[in-house]
């Protein structure tokens, strides 16, 4: 099985499925036919394509999710898998009594892992870490002191200049921050169903509102590869920040890459994939940590993985 992302943004395709494979039909252009079980996410950001039934259906057979995105590409819905694991109800029943202490020495360890990653990314893009390393043994159980805003304060403007703020409602390094992000919370919500977790019952987000608690949870310490994504595509000028233009693709082709995880290189499907089990696996009483990335995998590493992964933008195959 290969993870692929699949976006749809300009050409108004219609998508169908024959013999477990996804038919992506294109006007005055000869069909494509990929194996369902290839296709990890579908994002649909063109609002003229159509697609049947039988392929949400056979997607979320096969372990994929359903992305919709707006008239400004932004993903604002997804469809994910019910059946995610043949235990999962006993798996509910024990996450949802996970002790509050528990719940706060898992979010130590979130956190931690998060700054962690955030340094690497420093280290390797400007050469200092701006003190984060030093951070990371400061984390209490909860994040009581809060080290995590801390660290963010000056991680961001270590990243993108003192003048950046972090704000989800701007355009620009903004919006690609939150583009990316939007395609990892699915991700990361579809590891967690596959692990037979629910996505809602967070260990740290509680938002009464929020479906996604445990998926806004887990994927912290994967941000920064959307971060390191968008500051190289800052640099390429103002026009590379808009969604409708390349940036959005290099983003994509970012969470189709690898982190280190111990000494080997997973992609981030598998890495999300491992952390969601090994947090079941401390939920259930058979682990002590969650397993997260530890470093960012090697450009060689990551031009090999797009060899192999499917990615559509814009129609192309």
């Amino acid at each position: 099985m290969r993870n692929r992302i699949l976006e749809f943004s300009h050409s108004a395709v219609r998508l169908s499925v024959r013999h477990k494979q996804l038919v992506i039909h294109r006007p005055e252009i000869s069909d494509v036919l990929i194996p369902m079980s290839d296709v990890a996410v579908i994002m649909a950001a063109q609002p003229q394509m159509s697609y049947s039934q039988a392929v949400l259906a056979e997607l979320l057979n096969t372990g994929g999710i359903f992305v919709v995105c707006n008239q400004q590409r932004m993903p604002v819905g997804m469809l994910l898998p019910l059946g995610g694991h043949g235990t999962q109800s006993a798996f509910f029943r024990q996450q949802s009594e996970l002790s509050q202490p528990r719940q706060k020495q898992l979010w130590k360890s979130v956190v931690q892992a998060k700054i962690a990653m955030q340094a690497m990314l420093l280290v390797r893009e400007t050469g200092t870490d701006f003190g984060l390393t030093r951070m990371i043994s400061t984390v209490r159980s909860g994040d009581s002191s809060n080290v995590e805003a801390t660290a963010a304060v000056r991680y961001w403007k270590a990243v993108f200049g003192p003048e950046f703020r972090r704000d989800r409602g701007n355009e620009g390094l903004n919006g690609l921050l939150n583009y990316g992000y939007a395609v990892l919370r699915a991700m990361t919500a579809r590891a967690i169903c596959a692990a037979g977790l629910h996505p809602t019952l967070g260990i740290h987000h509680c938002n009464q509102y929020n479906s996604w608690c445990l998926a806004d949870d887990l994927m912290e310490p994967y941000r920064p590869v959307v971060d390191r994504a968008v500051l190289h595509i800052s640099r390429g000028g103002e026009a590379d920040l808009d969604l409708s233009g390349p940036g959005r693709q290099q983003v994509l082709q970012a969470l189709l890459g690898r982190v280190d995880i111990g000494d080997q290189s997973w992609t981030i499907f598998d890495g999300l994939q491992r952390s969601a089990q090994s947090l079941r696996s401390v939920i259930c009483g058979g682990g002590d940590d969650v397993i997260f990335p530890e470093g960012f995998a090697d450009a060689a590493d990551r031009a090999a993985d797009f060899g192999v992964q499917c990615h559509v933008v814009d129609g192309d195959v």
